[in-house]
């Protein structure tokens, strides 16, 4: 309590923390207003017989209510994920992103904007047109009024919405503690866990749960957790020695220190990435009655073995990607070697930095595994006890990554104004940097 007594005492520190749970307040706000046109009586009955996806658990429920930020901030993330992709084989944003600096990223971020508001207008025409084509278990039309003119207010709608959320979470980066978009994301799931918890003790009252099997869940979901926080902590570290060198009447060097690499270097990225592109036929089958659509989304549910072999593999290669993307190998060789710095038996330059990217190459393997086991093997499991699916792998690192991302900027700007961390001396958090 110590911890967050001295909180108090910082009161810019308190400032920033007061705008986080501010805008989050609005986006939970913004959740419960729908979008003109739908009836919510229909919408309700409907979604009662649907399964849910994850779109929804990462719009916050805002998709079962069709509010305005129904949608979520999902345009937003694909749209970074085809930036990213385009960065790697287009010489020109690759240009803007190492050469001009933050001039360069600040146009790829306006780039990013520019398509999440085109993705948005592709999806909120396709969930228009769903919706006009939907009807409820009883049989009442979802939409009040058809036509052009729902069409068009629902766009303009999802879009506005979407892009609200984007700003969110710019001002919760820029003026609160942490990655806005990722707490955004955190607060949609945190949401939904009240209501699952309620879901499952129901479905053991009537007898479709038992008891064995709840305690059963919970020592999984322990279990899960555990390894979650262990492994997020887990660094491989390059001893690094730099040698005494003299300049005037000064004596520099000859101290030894390390570089850390974190297992899991990309964080909840790839699993995120991930599901927002596996999610996108399910979503797609809730707001059409096509035969084929629903066929096809078949393969898709989360216990079929198609979905978690593509699951394992996307996850995969994000984690590579996205760390490819954020650690520069040759960035810290040259760095080492102008400070006088080497990895001891490594020469330094060009094998010092084969070798950091041979290590890390070896280690993100590892990351990539622990990532795929949390999100796959809970799910699969749990999917098969039929309970909600918030108790998935995914939402549990997801949920973990970025609590621990967020504690650890508390506890890194309360060390540097020189007050003790959140965990007292000699437990400082190692959140994700």
């Amino acid at each position: 309590m110590s911890g967050v007594d001295n909180i108090a005492r910082l009161p810019e520190l308190r400032k920033k923390l007061l705008w986080t749970f501010a805008l989050l307040a609005v986006y939970r706000l913004g959740i419960h207003i729908p979008i003109p046109g739908v009836d919510s009586a229909a919408l309700s009955e409907f979604f009662a017989q649907a399964q849910n996806t994850l779109f929804d658990m990462f719009s916050g429920g805002g998709l079962k209510r069709m509010s305005i930020f129904a949608l979520g901030i999902m345009p937003y993330i694909s749209a970074s994920i085809i930036l990213q992709l385009l960065t790697v084989v287009s010489p020109e944003l690759k240009r803007l992103q190492k050469e001009e600096g933050e001039a360069g990223r600040k146009k790829i971020t306006q780039y990013t904007r520019y398509g999440t508001v085109l993705i948005t207008i592709v999806q909120g025409f396709a969930i228009a047109t769903g919706l006009e084509s939907m009807s409820s278990p009883t049989g009442a039309p979802m939409v009040l009024y058809s036509g052009i003119g729902f069409k068009l207010m629902t766009i303009l709608t999802l879009t506005a919405g979407t892009v609200f959320l984007m700003w969110l979470g710019e001002q919760m980066t820029e003026k609160g503690i942490g990655n806005g978009i990722s707490l955004i994301i955190y607060a949609g799931i945190i949401a939904g866990l009240p209501a699952a918890v309620i879901n499952t003790l129901q479905l053991m009252t009537v007898g479709e749960i038992s008891l064995f099997i709840l305690l059963l869940l919970i020592v999984v979901m322990v279990a899960t957790l555990a390894f979650i926080v262990f492994m997020e902590r887990g660094q491989r570290r390059i001893p690094i020695h730099y040698a005494k060198r003299q300049q005037g009447r000064r004596m520099f060097g000859g101290q030894t220190t390390h570089l850390p690499l974190k297992i899991n270097t990309a964080g909840v990225i790839p699993p995120i990435f991930a599901s927002s592109i596996l999610m996108f036929p399910a979503t797609l089958a809730q707001f059409s009655s096509n035969k084929y659509l629903q066929d096809f989304s078949a393969y898709f549910r989360p216990d079929s073995v198609l979905y978690n072999i593509l699951y394992i593999g996307i996850i995969i290669f994000f984690c590579y990607f996205y760390t490819a993307i954020m650690f520069d190998p040759k960035g810290i060789a040259e760095n080492i070697q102008k400070q006088g710095g080497f990895i001891p038996g490594i020469r330094p330059g060009n094998r010092t930095r084969e070798y950091i990217d041979k290590v890390l190459a070896r280690i993100t393997l590892w990351g990539a595994l622990y990532v795929s086991a949390v999100c796959v093997l809970p799910m699969f499991l749990i999917s098969k006890f039929g309970v909600p699916f918030y108790f998935g792998g995914t939402s549990l690192l997801i949920v973990v990554g970025v609590a621990m991302d967020f504690m650890g900027r508390i506890e890194s700007y309360m060390i540097s104004r020189q007050y003790e961390g959140l965990m007292g001396k000699g437990n400082k958090l190692k959140g994700r940097r």
